[in-house]
């Protein structure tokens, strides 16, 4: 296998993981919450924030590949 196909490959792993962690992170948050913690939970949808534009970011990444 040839770097730039492993390289898709890498990189579409890292973005569903990615994805799957966003998930796990909104539901965490919205407990939060839920707890009465509500700056605690500011910070994790900040994270969530920064964690899609590193997303968006790997998934250029994927399509300058080709």
């Amino acid at each position: 296998m040839e770097f730039v196909e492993k390289s898709r490959i890498i990189l579409e792993r890292w973005i569903n993981h990615g994805e799957h962690h966003l998930e796990e992170y909104g539901v965490f948050a919205d407990e939060l919450e839920g707890a009465g913690k509500v700056e605690s939970a500011k910070a994790v949808r900040e994270m969530m924030e920064l964690t899609s534009k590193g997303a968006e970011c790997l998934r250029r990444a994927l399509k300058a590949l080709g």
